[in-house]
């Protein structure tokens, strides 16, 4: 596993928009059931794609700006960037079979 990179308001643009390579956003929060469960299978994920992929936590209540900015309606909403653009996103606690496919996708 690895740790997660905390995004908010003030660094979103920097570390998703600005990144040099693809980002998995992690848009959840504390009280969010789904998101805890979801939270170990994202930590995984950053570890096997270390140095390919960044991933980073955004918690919506910290970060109502860019929440809102998205259109995030529901927690966990995963969004998948590539070169400073939305190119996908998932909403809910999905298997990591799912993400991992996405990951791939973003790396063609």
């Amino acid at each position: 596993m690895s740790e997660l990179i905390e995004v908010n308001d003030g660094n979103f643009e920097e570390k998703v928009l600005r990144a040099g390579r693809p980002v998995l956003v992690d848009f959840s929060a504390t009280w969010c059931g789904p998101c805890k469960q979801l939270k170990p299978v994202v930590e995984e994920l950053a570890g096997e794609y270390q140095g390919r992929i960044d991933v980073v936590h955004i918690d919506v209540d910290e970060a109502r700006d860019t929440a809102a900015l998205y259109g995030v309606m529901s927690v966990p909403t995963l969004m998948f960037f590539k070169n400073g653009e939305l190119a996908d996103q998932i909403a809910g606690a999905v298997p990591k079979e799912t993400l991992k496919r996405k990951l791939d996708k973003l790396l063609t």
